[in-house]
């Protein structure tokens, strides 16, 4: 056996520990029921054969669709908004957005030097045409005047001379040192665009190009779809917000992760709330919450304090998804709480909530911002993936000149292989060979869209 063999080994083993052992994917080393342990091919499984509740779960592949198809009927009910142009970023245009005048809208100078008119040589007139100053004096055959980048063309110029492409004598007259073409270095009035036209389409995503464009046409505002509102609600008395873990207790990733991850989907998160195990906690958060979703963490088994499922039953809530065949994060899940907010809940391991993230929280928040679902996109692996018996199974990747490079540390309550990553690839059940091409996830922050998704 290699010693990559046997790492991968260790992590194959520790995933099964912690499914066995796993509340909700609370976290590493909490014991969690004999049913868990027993419905999802924990110890007492017997070997080569599925759980008997393996017909619950939901397809990976069907369990994105199923999240897209419940934001898509929110999201036909929400009212765009009107932003400033400084604030749009990142958002969706909720109209096209149409030239408000001719760009540019007067004839101006592509270069610093001389407008001038007719050919050469020409007399230099002693004062200077300057950006954004009014329409300059018309100019006469055989006469130049200096001109800057930006600044309206005099009446009747020919051409802009450019200054490295003049030279002037000891007469004071000015020469062109290269042919000079009719119309050159000027840009014509409406040569960008002419007033009415469709400078973006509906549905565009806000780009810092974007927002610069709407500015160049006379925008202020802009009509967007507004930010799906989303609340955190962090399940688990044995998380610490600071120091060391110790005595049994453990830190707190989540909470410092989630919430910039949600606003890299184009989520605005207006709470991160830290609850504990205490059910009528999480009860009262869920039932006033006005959130478009609500996140939580953990709870999601039926351990002794996984209170999620008990929860969502108090409420009334329409369970949508119950557990995905998916690794890590299979005890994921997804409902409707009210008729316009809805539910994910997401495994308490690390890596098993960024599972989560991808197959419910991604398309979800998607279709709810207006965002266009990214081009799908597959890349050969560059080594032998194990898979699991017949779930999907999700592990982070770098890109290495067109080559899927699977890392290591991929357990479902590490973090130090996704935070290296730059994908995640889809592996299917019973895993995939070298050079075979696997389906590939972007992570929010690895393409060059990253400062739009930050804001």
């Amino acid at each position: 056996m290699t010693a990559q063999d046997a790492e991968q080994l260790d992590v194959d083993v520790e995933e099964a520990l912690a499914v066995a052992n796993d509340r909700g994917g609370r976290g590493p080393g909490e014991p969690g029921s004999a049913r868990e342990a027993s419905s999802t091919g924990g110890p007492h499984a017997q070997p080569g054969k599925k759980p008997d509740d393996a017909h619950q779960a939901t397809p990976w592949p069907e369990a994105r669709a199923i999240a897209e198809r419940a934001a898509r009927g929110m999201a036909r009910g929400r009212t765009p908004t009107s932003v400033s142009v400084d604030n749009a970023l990142g958002l969706v245009l909720a109209a096209p957005l149409t030239a408000l005048t001719d760009l540019p809208s007067f004839d101006t100078s592509a270069m610093d030097g001389w407008a001038v008119a007719g050919p050469g040589p020409w007399v230099v007139r002693e004062d200077g045409v300057l950006a954004g100053h009014a329409e300059p004096a018309r100019l006469t055959d055989g006469e130049a005047v200096r001109i800057a980048t930006g600044a309206r063309i005099p009446p009747d110029t020919t051409s802009v001379l450019r200054s490295e492409h003049g030279r002037t004598d000891d007469k004071g007259r000015l020469h062109p040192t290269r042919d000079l073409a009719h119309g050159q270095d000027i840009r014509p009035r409406g040569q960008e665009c002419r007033r009415g036209d469709q400078l973006l389409p509906l549905g565009t995503l806000i780009t810092p190009a974007a927002l610069g464009l709407a500015a160049a046409a006379g925008y202020d505002t802009v009509s967007v779809i507004p930010r799906p509102r989303v609340e955190v609600l962090v399940l688990g008395d044995e998380l610490l917000t600071e120091g060391l873990p110790r005595e049994g207790l453990i830190r707190d990733a989540l909470g410092p992760m989630l919430p910039s991850w949600l606003r890299a989907l184009g989520a605005d998160v207006i709470a991160v709330r830290r609850l504990g195990d205490k059910a009528d906690a999480l009860y009262q958060a869920v039932k006033k919450s006005s959130a478009d979703l609500i996140v939580t963490t953990g709870g999601t088994a039926a351990g002794p304090v996984d209170h999620v499922h008990p929860t969502l039953r108090r409420i009334g809530a329409e369970l949508l998804v119950n557990g995905v065949k998916v690794r890590p994060g299979h005890p994921m899940l997804l409902a409707r709480t009210k008729e316009n907010q809805y539910l994910v809940g997401l495994p308490g391991n690390p890596l098993a909530a960024v599972s989560g993230l991808f197959t419910l929280t991604e398309p979800l928040l998607r279709t709810l911002a207006g965002r266009a679902a990214p081009e799908p996109y597959a890349l050969p692996l560059r080594e032998t993936v194990h898979g699991h018996p017949y779930d999907t199974r999700l592990i982070p990747v770098t890109l290495r000149a067109d080559r899927a490079v699977p890392l290591h540390y991929n357990g479902p309550a590490m973090l130090r292989g996704i935070a290296t990553a730059d994908a995640l690839a889809v592996v299917p059940p019973g895993g995939a060979r070298q050079g075979q091409e696997l389906e590939l996830l972007d992570l929010p922050w690895a393409t060059a869209g990253i400062q739009v998704c930050f804001t």
